[in-house]
């Protein structure tokens, strides 16, 4: 008798996480959010703790005949911190862990952990700990970030309410423009071998997928205006994605306007040259770790003149309603496509 075998592609990153998380019993009162939001929140006694992890392995996160070995250690950093930023959090402390293969010199972990340093003293993080093994499979990086916030600012994915405004840092869409970029040089260098990379033009996209920035200083700057997100998640998998999170656990609905949907002039001229629709890019590209988060209408009047605060529409109370105003007036179902992991 053959056992039932499922694959995890039938399920997609999402519902394995489900899967999991459905499973799980949580049994100690300090453990007050597990899996389903950035980070997991813990009652430490007069703060939350924080803590979340991501791994990033070679082939699949990332490639490194283009990418710098200082520049992944700066954005493996930088990707933990931004989900301590989407629990309105300060990160503190990250623990590294690597798998290497023989194929890295102790000068390439240096200059891994060159980049590590210099995104830790951005951040005022504290490396304290990890663990190196040996990898058959080349370069695997593992953070664990740890962080805190005060109990009544912890923000989840779950507190969004009817007509809260959807407001969402920076550009949208340039992370994945500039790994375009990075794969097509990288086929014509193939092809032929003498012809040198041409990415000058394309340093602002090629940096955002490169060496992303997480957005603490929206977080520090929403503490002096006394605002508090009633949710908020980073974008790491697409607006359209995220948008999908938010509404899921907050259990509400989503109306955007594409022409709120902030995209940089040399991200739109880019996609148009690899034929793609900017706003498309900009839904489901991903990795512009940018912050999406909700504020009720009062906090409108605090924020409205912020200049990469942009405010691109609202949740409302049909759970089963997400659409896109389109430029021209129509009504276009939301679709979350994102990143597929497997």
């Amino acid at each position: 008798m053959n056992e039932k075998r499922t694959e995890i592609a039938a399920l997609g990153e999402f519902g394995l996480i489900e899967r999991i998380h459905s499973s799980v019993i949580i049994q100690n009162l300090t453990s007050q959010k597990g899996i389903g939001d950035d980070a997991a929140v813990i009652d430490i006694g007069t703060e939350n703790l924080l803590v979340s992890t991501d791994m990033l392995l070679e082939g699949t996160h990332f490639d490194l005949s283009y990418t710098p070995l200082p520049h992944l250690g700066y954005k493996a950093v930088a990707v933990n911190v931004s989900d301590i930023a989407a629990m309105n959090g300060k990160p503190q402390q990250i623990v590294v862990s690597l798998g290497l293969s023989n194929r890295f010199s102790v000068e390439a972990v240096d200059a891994l952990y060159e980049g590590i340093r210099a995104a830790c003293q951005n951040y005022k993080v504290d490396l304290v700990g990890g663990d190196t093994t040996a990898s058959h499979a080349g370069l695997v990086i593992s953070i664990t970030v740890i962080g805190r916030s005060e109990k009544n600012k912890t923000v989840l994915r779950s507190g969004g309410k009817a007509n809260d405004i959807i407001c969402v840092t920076g550009d949208l869409g340039a992370a994945y423009l500039g790994l375009q970029v990075l794969e097509r040089e990288k086929e014509v260098f193939r092809s032929n071998p003498t012809m040198q990379p041409d990415i000058e033009k394309y340093d602002y996209l090629v940096g955002r997928q490169l060496k992303p920035d997480a957005r603490m200083d929206i977080i520090y700057e929403l503490e002096e205006k006394n605002i508090v997100p009633t949710s908020m998640i980073d974008v790491s998998d697409g607006l359209a994605s995220e948008l999908f999170h938010l509404a899921k656990n907050s259990k509400t609905g989503i109306k955007i306007f594409e022409d709120k949907i902030p995209v940089d002039s040399m991200t739109y001229e880019t996609a148009v040259e690899f034929k793609m629709d900017p706003i498309t890019a900009a839904l489901n590209g991903g990795e512009d770790y940018e912050l999406l988060f909700t504020i009720q209408p009062s906090d409108f009047e605090k924020l409205k003149n912020h200049p990469d605060i942009h405010f691109i529409g609202h949740l409302h109370d049909n759970a089963r309603q997400h659409i896109m105003i389109s430029k021209a007036g129509t009504v276009v179902p939301l679709q979350a496509q994102g990143w597929k992991h497997f």
